[in-house]
């Protein structure tokens, strides 16, 4: 298996000010990866329109709907870090995952990233770097097998 986190799938400075915009800067990093269709980003945003994906500790991990597993070509993960927190319904986000999952992958990688970020020390370390390297040193372990 390929790894689920590269380097290309990082932003270190996202550009996005809103929930949505941030959505489909998380969401058009894995198309430019080819893990899904554009479609599979229309479902990231329906999907948190009918439930958030805040999860706490400034994270919150977008992904499409059930129905869209079919626009999913590989698993991947995007990681985009804010330098200024975006507002997420009422909770401040600075790191947004997304998330893409061929069959039931995506249940261990939202693990694994539920493991990362349950340590408020490890999502103080996400909030605070400031390159791609670091980032992605911090989520080496969703690639571990």
């Amino acid at each position: 298996m390929s790894d689920i986190v590269t380097r290309d799938l990082i932003i270190a400075s996202g550009a996005a000010t809103t929930r949505d915009e941030a959505i489909r800067e998380a969401g058009e990093l894995l198309v430019k990866a080819g893990a899904v269709t554009a479609a599979y980003v229309d479902a990231m945003a329906e999907r948190e329109r009918s439930i958030s994906t805040y999860m706490g500790n400034y994270l919150a991990i977008p992904h499409g709907t059930n129905e869209a597993k079919v626009a999913i070509t590989h698993s991947a993960v995007s990681l985009v870090r804010y330098a200024n927190p975006i507002d997420w319904d009422g909770h401040e986000v600075r790191v947004v995952v997304g998330i893409a999952g061929v069959d039931d992958e995506h249940l261990g990688i939202l693990s694994k990233i539920a493991i990362i970020f349950s340590d408020e020390d490890e999502a103080k370390k996400m909030t605070k770097a400031t390159t791609v390297d670091e980032l992605y040193q911090l989520l080496a372990d969703v690639n571990a097998e």
